[in-house]
């Protein structure tokens, strides 16, 4: 795959006479880790946000988390109680998407499933207003293809916050084939009002970071399953040896294993590479129902403290 440069930077100078479209008003959809993330910072830089989630037990735990999570902020000089309230009170809730017709820009937020994603779109695109743009906040599925399942693909564009998102500042910015620019320029203006610092990647599989990231972490989860090492001491020679702040394995817990192995799929099957190949241990484990922290379960068992490892 070429990136035809001239034809980009002749679309980006037509494009630079256009107005950049305003965000003001975002909506969100899904209301899980990632989504009451990106809620929660849009929130905090002043934008009114809409929440949705076909659970409404998923809104209430989100909106239980967000305060949480202010609260930590709070105790550590980082925003004021008077932020707090202010961001919880532009965030409105629902179930249904006809609550983000008003919205100008709208995040999906859902699992690593391309499927899933593309139904959202099928049932989220007809409530929006034409100006609205979409984006999806995949780590690793190709932006055109989503994009092309949506009724606008010139404004839908991937923006891949990163996990949790009120912490970590990187935002990866992601153009599909027909991404406009006016769409990407609001979409980067949106990224730097929200405090983060981007990284441009083109449409490839898994983007920059899960390029890198998720790899390692198989060949990680591969270490276990040819017995090289443990999973302490797997997880003690990254920290120590390559002063990664989690262990490999730890993390893929932190991310969720069946993210993992999504990423890992979409890498083998995109770039048609064996080294990619998910490990069978890995499978395993998400057959299990073992995704890691949230489950309780994964490389480490989370019932016990400190958590246990689980092999």
């Amino acid at each position: 795959m070429t990136i035809d440069v001239a034809t980009r930077r002749t679309a980006q100078a037509e494009a630079a006479s256009k107005p950049v479209p305003e965000i003001a008003k975002v909506g969100v959809v899904g209301a899980g880790q990632m989504g009451n993330g990106i809620a929660h910072v849009c929130a905090l830089a002043g934008l009114a946000v809409t929440l949705t989630d076909v659970r409404a037990e998923a809104i209430e735990k989100a909106m239980a988390t967000m305060r949480g999570n202010m609260d930590r902020q709070i105790k550590r000089n980082l925003i004021k109680p008077e932020d707090k309230d202010a961001a919880l009170a532009r965030i409105a809730t629902a179930t249904d998407l006809t609550a983000l017709g008003d919205c100008d820009f709208v995040v999906e937020a859902a699992t690593e499933n391309e499927e899933v994603k593309r139904s959202i779109y099928k049932a989220l695109c007809p409530h929006l207003k034409p100006s609205a743009m979409v984006a999806s906040n995949t780590s690793s599925i190709s932006i055109t293809r989503l994009g092309a399942s949506t009724d606008r693909p010139e404004k839908f564009i991937g923006m891949h916050f990163m996990n949790p998102v009120p912490v970590m500042k990187l935002v990866e910015l992601i153009r599909g084939i027909a991404t406009d620019e006016p769409t990407f320029q609001a979409v980067h203006a949106l990224a730097l009002k929200l405090g983060k610092i981007t990284a441009v990647s083109e449409d490839f599989p898994a983007f920059i970071v899960n390029r890198i990231l998720v790899p390692m972490i198989n060949e990680a989860v591969y270490t276990l399953y040819e017995g090289v090492g443990s999973v302490t001491a797997i997880d003690t020679a990254m920290r120590l040896g390559a002063n990664h702040p989690m262990g490999p394995l730890e993390l893929a817990d932190f991310i969720g294993l069946d993210t993992c192995l999504a990423i890992m799929n979409v890498l083998y099957d995109g770039l048609s590479d064996s080294k990619y190949r998910p490990c069978p241990l890995l499978v395993k484990y998400v057959e299990a129902g073992w995704l890691g922290r949230k489950a309780g379960k994964g490389f480490y068992d989370y019932s016990v403290d400190p958590p246990r490892p689980t092999r």
